[in-house]
């Protein structure tokens, strides 16, 4: 969508946009960043309309080369607006309206993602926790959203649009550097990497350095080595950490994670502040307008700023699931569950329900029968009294004892399933 057209510098509408920087999607409301006016009619794309967009166009080969490019304002008339949910429908019965348009971009999509994969992108499948909630916005239920094959197929045109229009506002065309904003992920700290290396070692698993660095493939294999397994969130979420943050710059050192060296936002202007300030630089160079050096600093401004906001919007996001879930299990205080042990400490252990990753601690003290201590060496709750050993990733029979919705803290002990 053409946001920038609407939203113009100066005015007040820029300013809270700006000030906003990101809309924020809890479990049960959407704050955004720009009046419904424009969110949800202007600047929505719907079907048998035309609509003002901003186009990032590619002549694209059989084998995902892209052979032409081009971009410009454009208006565009949408023949058809799918959920993910009905586009999978049609893919999945390789029949129905537009399977042949479908079929051709999922191909496409799939070799775009092996090229990238090939340039050393990390592979990294994270949980999306999802709510079905009554009219007084009360959890009923709580599921793990399923990505399917169009969810990653626009994700991967996303990811070429904003490559490209990343190159393309890097330099003039005499090759010479000009303003610009980018989303950068530097490579990871040598430091948190070696705490990452020992966390795994413990779990028995390894990462491999090549030239004292680790390569993006040694993530991908331990990735591929944990599918199906119980540990695999706790693990992801350990390896999340020990990255770098990805952040908006004017100053590019490239994507680590896309293993792009040139990467932007571009394509969600209506959400993305940053978005809008990707299209107001492509539409003064698609002009032939040139930005001094002096104005970079206000670009650069504005890139941190929309870092801070989102990472406050990131925080906002996980406390509603958080909240989401509490809230869920303090109408379930003694019933039984399947959880998997996502932590260790000497005082006890954190523990994910299966279903609903509502997770909560158990006691070391009420952990009985049996007499448990933490050994620290091992990374593992070992029993005195027997053999039994508890580690990351375990799969156990708990009950929900006390839920605090304000604390925002459950209970459980253990029960033989």
């Amino acid at each position: 969508a053409d946001v920038s057209h609407y939203v113009l510098p100066g005015t007040r509408l820029d300013t809270e946009a700006l000030e906003r920087a990101t809309s924020v999607y809890l479990v049960d409301r959407t704050i955004p960043m720009l009046p419904e006016a424009l969110s949800n009619d202007l600047c929505s794309l719907n079907p048998r309309e035309d609509k003002l967009t901003f186009g990032a166009v590619f002549e694209i080969d059989k084998d995902a080369q892209v052979l032409k490019r081009w971009f410009g304002k454009t208006v565009i008339h949408s023949d058809k607006r799918f959920a993910y949910e009905e586009a999978q429908k049609v893919l999945d019965a390789k029949s129905g309206e537009y399977f042949e348009e479908l079929d051709t971009l999922n191909q496409l999509a799939k070799k775009l993602t092996a090229e990238r994969v090939r340039a050393g992108a990390i592979t990294m499948e994270t949980e999306e926790i999802k709510f079905k909630l009554d009219a007084d916005g009360k959890p009923l239920s709580v599921y793990i959203k399923e990505r399917g094959d169009t969810n990653k197929l626009i994700e991967e045109f996303m990811l070429l649009a904003n490559k490209e229009v990343a190159k393309f506002g890097s330099k003039d065309k005499d090759k010479k550097e000009r303003p610009f904003i980018y989303r950068i992920h530097d490579e990871p700290d040598e430091d948190k990497i070696a705490t990452l290396k020992e966390y795994l070692k413990l779990l028995g698993y390894t990462l491999n350095e090549r030239r004292g660095v680790i390569p993006p493939e040694e993530f991908n294999r331990l990735f591929k080595e944990l599918d199906g397994k119980n540990e695999k969130q706790s693990i992801q979420t350990f390896v999340i950490r020990s990255m770098q943050k990805a952040v908006y710059s004017t100053k590019n050192v490239g994507h680590y994670g896309l293993a792009f060296p040139f990467y932007t936002h571009f394509t969600s202007p209506i959400r993305r502040y940053p978005d809008i300030i990707a299209h107001r630089l492509l539409e003064k160079y698609l002009n032939g307008e040139k930005i001094s050096g002096e104005k970079t600093g206000g670009y650069q401004k504005m890139a941190e700023h929309s870092t801070e906001r989102e990472i406050e919007a990131a925080d906002a996001e996980r406390a509603s699931v958080k909240y989401k879930q509490v809230e869920y299990m303090s109408e379930r205080v003694g019933q039984d569950f399947t959880g998997i042990i996502t932590g260790l400490t000497e005082w006890g252990m954190y523990v994910a329900e299966k279903t609903t990753r509502a997770e909560g601690f158990v006691r070391i003290k009420e952990m009985s029968p049996g007499n448990y201590t933490y050994d620290p060496k091992n990374f593992v709750l070992k029993d005195s009294n027997s053999s039994n050993i508890m580690r990351i990733g375990d799969e156990i029979g708990i009950r929900v004892k006390n839920v605090d919705v304000e604390k925002q803290t459950i209970d459980y002990t253990v029960v033989q399933k």
